[in-house]
């Protein structure tokens, strides 16, 4: 029945077009917004079916007619779109009821995989096994993200004084939750943390009540239910115990048990800018290394056994075990999506050489892509997949032309045998680093310039050395001190190479055509080709390189609005000028909105600032300004702080006082509050809040961060002051507390549009009904950040605006009601 398949003339007519095809299909269902009916899903399956079914039956010799190459593409096309629906239908079925967030419920669950702790708490995924509301039994989804934060520290039976108790993976807890929908924040060019949730199964998040009048925490007791995840954490916390220097236990935890928590936001810096970031992870080469070793072992060891050798060659008996040692690493180091990838790319290379098949390398390619996809179809979202999958396609591009006289030598000296192999393996790093850089570039706006000369030290340092010490620590501990000396030598390495000038060049995200003809661009220069050929693709190179966003004519400018949760940072830009107005809120001891949402959209969008505004001290509006003050020197800092502040060590700021004006390309910006005065009298932050108005040629926006109805009756005492408010972009003060936006101040702003930066279901009601009930008398839209993500709006087109979540929207993005 394959025989023809497996031709390589049958095999290019039949087998490739139908796995391009499921490809395809399934990253044509990843665009849907909404997903379709059950029975439209299921109609495409059978279609596919049905089309397959000649060709599999040998009733049509369809693979020597013309058409069969579309038919079969068509084929795969339906039948990966279809999958994937039902699956996505499947999966959607058990999401959160409504009714259920916001609610206090009683869940009973087990520990999943690695809990997670640090200063602010600890976090982990349970299990659910019963959820009870008020004595009554209630269906949650069997997965829940929960969060038991620092000051949540009430635990029966004597457990975890003063902060949360110590959870390990499988083990049983009863526990008070507070459940939510998955919400994240949407930007352009951010993580989209939605996406995260539902590839790993999770459709709720919750976080621990212990207040008095909820049912304390219980631990049940271990149940046996997570003996990997168990092991893990111990190895872990072995880890831990024994290396003192916290950096140096952090990498070595992500490369034994996968485990990146450890590793600081500083340690992420260092390895971007070297372009070694793959190596820390559990990544391919580390699992295929790990794969091959294992082989090799087994073979010795197997050739050595006469008996064993007569029941089964000892090529195939190496092949399936090394197999099965790889998985068995990925599945120790958390089975995370890259690990999994990998070992499905070596379980479809395994199989096809024990049928005795030796396809091509693309073909190889394609078979093993389509696997990956088939087994997870939203992988297709992720740039690791991209990544890999097209680090591997430059390989087998790379050594598609080349000649047995190209490898190494069966005869001549041992220094010329080491040459070939460092010449060789030279020319596939240089050719991976460079091919590879288009693609570094479209999906991080980031790439190392010192990459190739970090790798060739760090990759064979890493999977010959450190990696097999930190292994083999789990055995012999002592061997983790021998590790730790091999971390601290890499350490030195990358952090002289990341102290260079220019060690890592940011460009803005071009458009994803420019980024394709980039990659095809780099390929060709790396193809065996002749130089007149490869030569071809520099000008493919110059677009990405040489792309600029479109910036505002002069007179007009645009506002940003990203979606930082409880917090404010608006980004202001003219034609040659940029603003940000607040930097949003700190998420925790190791995270806020500058590195994670402001400092990627910055470096995106190739802005250039020249003034950091803080309007107040509070944290929801300073909380990522160390990262942005980082990421630009040059920038003035404009504030209300007060000398002693913190902040005024880092860039000392100039106070803003009522009366200040400047002109960028046209536009005009004033600020409005605070007077001078006022910072000779003690009051509250919000009191002292920067207001800051900017008008261009056709419209006009007022910044107004959190100030309250005192402070706006005072804008409004004098009629030059009111005359002064009127705006068609606003954002509303204090994040619609019902302490702001009185009925005065909203009717002499008359905007034509308002605009709320707040959390999801934040604890401070935000914004307030009153409030929008007030802008909804007065005829004015709002907006917030919950329903619309991040928030563009021009002055050339005031009574428009762009949500970013409508935008983006896709089937697995929470419908926030």
């Amino acid at each position: 029945m394959f025989t023809a398949a497996y031709r390589p003339g049958g095999w290019s007519r039949t087998v490739a077009p139908a796995l391009l095809g499921g490809v395809l299909g399934c990253a044509w269902q990843l665009q849907q917004a909404a997903l379709s009916v059950l029975w439209i899903y299921t109609g495409f399956v059978l279609l596919a079916l049905v089309a397959f079914a000649p060709a599999a039956l040998k009733t049509i010799a369809i693979t020597r007619r013309r058409w069969a190459p579309v038919w079969l593409l068509l084929a795969g096309l339906a039948l990966g779109w279809g999958s994937t629906g039902l699956r996505a239908t499947a999966f959607s079925t058990t999401a959160l009821a409504p009714a259920l967030e916001g609610q206090d419920l009683r869940v009973v669950g087990v520990v999943q995989g690695l809990p997670q702790s640090s200063e602010a708490g600890l976090r982990f995924t349970l299990q659910v096994e019963q959820a009870q509301r008020d004595g009554q039994a209630v269906q949650l989804p069997s997965r829940l993200a929960v969060g038991w934060y620092a000051n949540d520290s009430r635990v029966a039976n004597g457990v975890g004084e003063g902060g949360p108790a110590v959870v390990r993976a499988g083990e049983r807890w009863a526990l008070t939750l507070r459940i939510k929908a998955p919400h994240g924040s949407m930007n352009p060019y951010g993580f989209d943390y939605e996406l995260w949730l539902w590839e790993h199964g999770i459709q709720a998040t919750a976080y621990v009540r212990t207040s008095a009048k909820d049912a304390a925490p219980e631990r049940l007791g271990q149940t046996g239910l997570a003996p990997v995840a168990l092991a893990r954490q111990t190895v872990r916390d072995r880890i831990l115990a024994r290396v003192p220097d916290r950096r140096i236990a952090g990498l070595l935890t992500a490369l034994v048990v996968g485990d990146q928590a450890a590793l600081e936001r500083n340690d992420w810096d260092v390895f971007r800018a070297t372009g070694v970031s793959h190596l820390v992870s559990i990544s391919g080469l580390h699992i295929t290394l790990f794969a091959w070793g294992a082989a090799a072992l087994i073979s010795l060891l197997w050739r050595r056994s006469g008996r064993l050798s007569m029941a089964c060659p000892a090529a195939t008996a190496a092949a399936w075990g090394g197999l099965a040692a790889a998985c068995a690493y990925a599945v120790f180091a958390g089975w995370g999506l890259p690990a999994q990838r990998t070992c499905w790319m070596l379980a479809t290379v395994t199989l096809l050489r024990a049928s005795g098949l030796r396809w091509p390398g693309p073909q190889v390619w394609l078979l093993a892509c389509a696997v990956v996809v088939a087994v997870d179809p939203w992988a297709l979202l992720q740039p690791g997949f991209w990544l890999s999958f097209f680090a591997i396609g430059v390989l087998i591009a790379i050594n598609q032309g080349a000649t047995r006289a190209d490898s190494v030598p069966a005869e001549g000296t041992f220094h010329l045998k080491i040459w070939n192999i460092f010449r060789r393996n030279f020319g596939e790093q240089w050719g991976m680093t460079l091919a590879l850089a288009p693609l570094t570039l479209m999906v991080f706006g980031q790439v190392s310039v010192v990459g190739l000369l970090a790798n060739l030290v760090a990759i064979p340092w890493v999977t010959l050395v450190l990696a097999p010490l930190a292994l083999m620590g789990v055995v012999l501990p002592a061997l983790w001190d021998v590790a730790g000396w091999a971390a601290q030598g890499l350490w030195l390495w990358l952090g002289w190479l990341a102290q260079w000038p220019g060690a890592s060049l940011s460009l803005p995200r071009a458009p994803m055509v420019w980024g394709l003809a980039s990659m095809l661009g780099a390929l060709m220069l790396v193809l065996p080709w002749p130089w007149s050929a490869r030569l071809l693709g520099l000008p493919l190179l110059l677009p990405v390189l040489w792309w600029q966003p479109e910036a505002p004519v002069p007179g007009a400018f645009t506002v940003l609005a990203p979606d930082v949760g409880q917090g404010n940072a608006v980004l202001v830009r003219t034609a040659h000028h940029a603003l940000l107005f607040d930097a949003g809120p700190r998420y925790s001891l190791e995270s806020d909105a500058g590195n994670r949402v402001l400092v990627p959209l910055l470096r995106a969008l190739d802005v250039k600032l020249d003034t950091l505004v803080l309007s107040h001290r509070d944290t929801d509006h300073v909380g990522g300004a160390p990262a942005v003050l980082a990421l630009y020197p040059q920038a003035a800092l404009l504030s209300s702080l007060e000398l002693q502040h913190p902040l005024q060590l880092l860039r000392a700021s100039q106070r803003c006082e009522a009366g200040q004006t400047w002109d960028w390309d046209g536009v005009r910006f004033e600020v409005l509050h605070p007077r001078a005065q006022d910072y000779a009298q003690p009051a509250k932050s919000n009191a002292m809040s920067c207001v800051l108005r900017i008008a261009g040629t056709h419209g006009s926006a007022l910044l107004a961060g959190d100030i309250e109805a005192a402070q706006e009756a005072r804008l409004l005492q004098s009629e030059s002051d009111a005359a002064l408010l009127k705006a068609d972009w606003l954002l509303v003060p204090h994040h619609g507390s019902k302490t702001s936006s009185t009925a005065a101040f909203v009717a002499a702003v008359a905007p034509q549009l308002a605009v709320v930066q707040s959390g999801y279901r934040n604890r401070f009601g935000h914004p307030a009904a009153p409030v929008l009930e007030r802008y909804a008398q007065a005829g004015v839209p709002v907006v917030d950040s919950p329903h619309c993500g991040a928030m563009l709006w021009s002055s050339e087109q005031p009574a428009a605006r762009v949500c970013y979540r409508a935008v983006q929207l896709r089937y697995w993005h929470h419908r926030v009601p």
